[in-house]
């Protein structure tokens, strides 16, 4: 079996190929790409059994492929994010993984790519399309509590999240911090990634509040804030090619 591998995370490629080989040694993958640009070129000239495409691409969603070239051959989506677990990728056979991706649960979507027939018929544009129908509003506002007082934040007053020990933190442009009753891993769903980009373990930052990057060792980034954080913001080598991207948009 040929398959493509389409995924900006390069420990997330090598995992996906070891579990692969793992589970049929006989696979055959034929390129692993990380960009829409890149996977758009490559269809354009090859052909494949079977795609594994991430959502989160280094460059765009990878729903742009499809505007771009005509896909017919099977594909397997994998995600980091529980919001895109959808109904749309269980329309005409598509499959989905959510990441970590586990070895039994993609052993099982294998054996559904090999249950197609020739005649299955996958209609991309209906998925694209259904995707959009799915589109969340995102959160505006934030209510936060001082002492007897509840007030509402609203989303440009917010310069960035902070996680420490064991709570959650808000702080407004005015440098004001407050304790709220979320997960940083909850506020990523709730939040805009056009304007909120997630840096680390414990920040996720507006992208008015950067004040400066610099580069350090091994591609990693020094973020500075405003107002400033009480200690130093790393975005790691992993995370640095996506963070370029988020801030080229």
């Amino acid at each position: 079996m040929k398959v493509l591998v389409v995924e900006d995370e390069k420990h997330a490629r090598e995992n996906l190929e070891t579990l692969l080989l793992e589970i049929d040694p006989t696979i055959e993958i034929q390129a692993k790409l990380e960009s829409v640009k890149r996977t758009v070129e490559w269809l354009e000239n090859n052909k494949t059994e079977l795609i594994f495409l991430d959502i989160h691409l280094a460059d765009d969603l990878s729903f742009k492929i499809f505007d771009q070239v005509e896909v017919k051959t099977p594909i397997i989506f994998t995600t980091a994010y529980d919001k895109y677990a959808l109904k749309a990728f269980k329309v005409n056979s598509i499959d989905y993984l959510l990441k970590p991706i586990d070895k039994e649960e993609l052993a099982q979507s294998i054996e559904q790519f090999k249950s197609l027939t020739p005649s299955t018929q996958i209609e991309y544009a209906k998925l694209k399309e259904l995707m959009e129908e799915e589109k969340k509003a995102y959160q505006t506002r934030f209510i936060v509590s001082r002492g007897h007082r509840i007030l509402s934040v609203k989303i440009d007053q917010i310069a960035y999240f902070e996680g420490e020990d064991r709570y959650v933190y808000l702080t407004k442009t005015d440098g004001t911090r407050y304790i709220i009753d979320y997960k940083l891993s909850d506020l990523e769903d709730l939040l805009d990634p056009q304007y909120f980009f997630r840096l680390n373990r414990s920040f996720i930052a507006n992208f008015e509040a950067i004040n400066s990057i610099a580069t350090m060792s091994k591609s990693r980034f020094k973020v500075d804030v405003k107002p400033p954080a009480k200690r130093d913001i790393m975005v790691s080598s992993i995370n640095a090619k996506h963070f370029k991207a988020w801030l080229n948009k």
